[in-house]
């Protein structure tokens, strides 16, 4: 079968001018032994993960219908960092599934330190015609938006401590337009002065705010 660390690995092999190589919204449970394996082998494989989550609570993901559980999802970062140490983690998580309760809301605002998630894509639940959760008991449309923006807040100032934490550091910055790129860990960075996009460069982060970083090019 071909499995998603085999497919990396072709990637990886059959183009070595590759320099960068991403993975987003990755389910966990997509996740193989080859796949992490290959994370502590080779750096082009960025410290970088997006997270397909949705919850944090193990009743409303069976009721999503999905593969993995709270503790795989624990389980799966932890693992991961002890492979990469660098790396940061992001996730989408859903707020006011149908059935959610207070409790199980808490269960995915928990998830959030768990994981140490840095980079947060929060969704309020919204019913969609004729599929399974829209017969489902709905909550009041001011708690799952009440809810949503309790789970912005929390990844906003994980996003903080993130971004602050990474002053003074040389990170690596693929220039997407003029001034502005990401690191290899997928943190904006605005630079002082424009420069080539497409290009490469080894910065050293001088600042954050709340949506960027701010970098001079090291020379």
């Amino acid at each position: 079968d071909l499995t998603l660390g085999i497919l990396v690995s072709q990637i990886l092999r059959q183009i070595p001018d590759l320099e960068r190589l991403r993975l987003s919204s990755l389910d966990p449970v997509e996740a193989d032994s080859q796949l992490l394996q290959l994370f502590g082998e080779d750096h082009r494989l960025l410290p970088h993960l997006h997270l397909s989550l949705q919850s944090g609570d193990n009743l409303i993901l069976k009721r999503m219908k999905r593969r993995h559980t709270r503790e795989d999802a624990i389980a799966f970062c932890q693992s991961l960092r002890k492979i990469r140490p660098d790396m940061a983690f992001g996730a989408d998580l859903i707020a006011g599934f149908p059935t959610e309760t207070q409790e199980m809301f808490e269960n995915t605002a928990r998830l959030i330190e768990d994981c140490s998630l840095s980079f947060l894509h929060v969704f309020p639940f919204s019913a969609r015609p004729q599929t399974p959760a829209a017969n489902m008991p709905q909550l009041a449309g001011n708690v799952v938006r009440e809810r949503a923006g309790k789970l912005r807040k929390i990844g906003d100032q994980a996003k903080a401590r993130y971004f602050s934490a990474q002053i003074g550091k040389i990170r690596q910055v693929l220039i997407e337009q003029e001034n502005k790129g990401h690191t290899e860990h997928f943190v904006p960075v605005k630079l002082h002065h424009p420069t080539s996009s497409g290009s490469l460069l080894n910065v050293r982060i001088t600042g954050a705010e709340e949506t960027t970083c701010q970098g001079e090019v090291v020379t």
